[in-house]
């Protein structure tokens, strides 16, 4: 055999010394290096589908459980997210509330719409008391539920109507029907209460509410198998001065006293009956009766924008009416006269009532106090947290951050910069997702290609916090049939 020679021994080695591919290409003179590499093709689905795929696939680490909201803006993975499915079936939230937050135009009644519509498809029952612009109307429509028009020469909302409250006390006995009566007539009284208090910027004294409560038992007695009253059957009950009335009022047998005490609260009160800011809306029989057997949307849309007071009466009323019919509607299933029911109740622009007068906090607050074994899930929209701390006393602005502190969870669109003080006294958020938070509230830029101006860069972007516990960035797409019930600028398209 010829020895090797060093020319031998070159040609062997030459080799492994030729350029090597890399994970980006060739390298070198006539290489084709790339600069950034595509991710790899992504599939979800369930384990059981993607059994076979193992070891390459990864499990999501957002829940999965509820209304599939959308995808993880970290991860792209998918988001299953409503406070109703996360209280019943994972015992995530301690109650089964969520409070939603965020600029204007970012989608805040995008995001309810979506959890409304999922869960309309596991039979909870979407009940939206007071739709202003209206964002709910179409959607309400899709699903088969029931809207009610309300506004000046559109309907009317008897404050005084029991409801479904007078025919479901007559099926019950017992403390079940003593119960649901001092319910009913412990709203109507808070209702009255909030008129007044929305005509006067004040709450009434302590007399007046004394003497209200005193002519709303005359007034059922008197009424007790007849027509369902109006409010002015009420002022004719204080101006007829009945001895329990009277009673109430102190006014020490003498008639003249009695007047002077209740000239101020009949004069309040007849200004409600359509001559005053508020019209007759409140003061004439219900117009159509809510249904409890499917979604409902209270329309009140058509009521302007500069009738603020009336809106703030609007929205109270709708409230009142509907969480009085709730309760009637688990008194019955409680006593296993009729199915058990779950409701998703929607509370939008709470900010409008709340400033609509000083006390109005304690009235929104005695209607929400709806505990876990109701079997209702509660929604609140407003702007920022800045609406409830605009109130003019420090015992409303108090009790208004109550309404976010219990709110099992919060979920927030883009805010304002000025607003993460007053956000992290109530919510505790990392420096992360505050500035998350306000990017997201970044102004769109113009488009110059369509000659119009772009999308926010936080619209459809949400951050769903529960407690402590970090939030999930979170983004809504929406299906083309969604699309459909989502267009809040009808008016606008040609």
């Amino acid at each position: 055999m010829a020895p090797r020679t060093d020319k031998t021994r070159a040609r062997n080695a030459a080799p492994s010394s030729r350029p090597q591919a890399t994970a980006r290409g060739w390298p070198g003179r006539g290489g084709g290096m790339v600069g950034y590499i595509d991710a790899a093709p992504e599939w979800r689905g369930t384990s059981v589908q993607v059994c076979g795929l193992w070891p390459f696939g990864a499990g999501a680490g957002t829940p999965m459980v509820g209304v599939p909201l959308g995808r993880d803006l970290d991860s792209g993975a998918t988001v299953c997210c409503d406070p109703v499915s996360w209280f019943m079936r994972t015992g995530l939230l301690a109650n089964p509330s969520m409070f939603v937050l965020g600029r204007p135009g970012l989608g805040k009644s995008t995001v309810v719409r979506r959890m409304a519509l999922g869960l309309s498809g596991y039979g909870v029952h979407p009940l939206v008391f007071g739709d202003l612009k209206p964002d709910y109307v179409d959607l309400i429509r899709a699903i088969g539920g029931q809207v009610i028009s309300l506004g000046r020469g559109r309907g009317h909302l008897n404050v005084l109507d029991p409801g479904e409250s007078t025919a479901a006390a007559a099926r019950l006995t017992g403390s079940a029907r003593r119960q649901l009566l001092a319910g009913t007539h412990s709203r109507r009284l808070h209702m009255v209460s909030a008129l007044l208090t929305i005509l006067r910027s004040e709450p009434p004294s302590d007399r007046e509410e004394t003497i209200l409560a005193a002519a709303l038992d005359v007034l059922d007695d008197r009424h007790a198998r007849g027509r369902t009253p109006v409010l002015a059957d009420l002022v004719q009950v204080i101006k007829d001065a009945p001895e329990p009335v009277r009673a109430v009022a102190l006014d020490r047998g003498d008639i003249t006293r009695y007047w002077d005490i209740t000239e101020n609260l009949e004069a309040s009160l007849t200004a409600l009956l359509g001559d005053g800011v508020l019209g007759d809306s409140f003061a004439r029989p219900t117009t159509e009766p809510m249904k409890l057997d499917r979604p409902v949307c209270f329309d009140v849309s058509h009521i302007d924008d500069s009738e603020t007071l009336l809106q703030a009466a609007a929205l109270l009323s709708c409230w009142s009416y509907g969480f009085g019919a709730v309760s009637a509607a688990h008194a019955l299933a409680d006593a296993g006269l009729e199915p058990q029911r779950n409701y998703f109740l929607v509370m939008d622009e709470l900010w409008r009532v709340l400033q609509a007068g000083r006390g109005l906090v304690d009235r929104v607050n005695a209607l929400t106090r709806l505990d876990r074994q109701r079997g209702v899930g509660l929604a609140m929209v407003t702007h920022t947290i800045g609406d409830l701390l605009a109130l003019p006393t420090e015992e409303d602005r108090i009790k208004a951050k109550g309404f976010v502190e219990r709110a099992g969870m919060v979920v927030c669109a883009g805010l304002p910069p000025a607003e993460m003080p007053q956000l992290g006294q109530v919510v505790e958020l990392t420096e992360v997702e505050k500035r998350l938070l306000v990017d997201w509230s970044t102004p769109p830029a113009w488009d110059s290609s369509r000659n119009r101006q772009g999308d926010p860069p936080g619209l459809g972007n949400f951050l769903v916090k529960v407690g402590s516990r970090p939030g999930i960035p979170v983004h809504v797409d929406l299906t083309p049939r969604e699309l459909n019930v989502n267009n809040t600028n009808k008016r606008w398209n040609k």
